[in-house]
């Protein structure tokens, strides 16, 4: 690992480490709701595709009281954004949990080298969702995540999301108790 790794690892624990004095974080429960979160996303989307499927206008109105609920819960979550950080959060927990998903029914059907790909991409995203929202993440600097971060053949975590994932393990090693 490089120096300037280590000192990242260091810089992020260091900060959990002060937000979880601060009261900012409780990353065990923050983590079981962001789980949440993902299924009231899946919750959404299946109310909407009932409701265009059968005409049934019900399956709206319920898609916007669980919409609701996301929405409040999101904030628990994400304290503080800017631009389209909000947005961006949710769709890296929704692509994250429907990746967890394509992962579980290749691994259901016996393709184990899929299901492994799809659980590295869902934990990149996720571990992206965490790092923005920690605000370990320059947003300035992101333009492309490297298409190595999402390959499935690399033995050590590659470009920007791997990296991140790593950082992220760290902390979360920390921090559970």
């Amino acid at each position: 690992m490089h120096e300037e790794e280590l000192k990242k690892i260091n810089d992020l624990i260091e900060k959990a480490d002060e937000m979880k004095k601060d009261h900012k974080l409780d990353l065990s429960s923050d983590q079981d709701l962001s789980i949440a979160i993902m299924n009231l996303v899946s919750i959404e989307e299946h109310f909407f595709f009932t409701g265009a499927k059968t005409g049934d206008k019900k399956y709206y109105r319920l898609l916007d009281e669980v919409r609701s609920m996301r929405k409040e819960l999101l904030k628990r979550i994400i304290k503080e954004y800017e631009g389209e950080v909000w947005c961006i959060s949710k769709h890296l927990l929704a692509a994250s949990y429907r990746l967890m998903e394509v992962g579980t029914k290749a691994q259901g059907r016996g393709n184990e080298d899929e299901a492994a790909e799809m659980f590295k991409k869902s934990y990149e995203l996720y571990s992206l969702f965490w790092g923005l929202n920690m605000k370990l993440v320059d947003t300035e600097g992101i333009k492309k995540i490297d298409e190595e971060a999402v390959n499935n053949t690399d033995k050590k975590p590659k470009g920007f999301a791997g990296r991140l994932g790593e950082m992220v393990k760290k902390v979360v090693d920390c921090c559970i108790e």
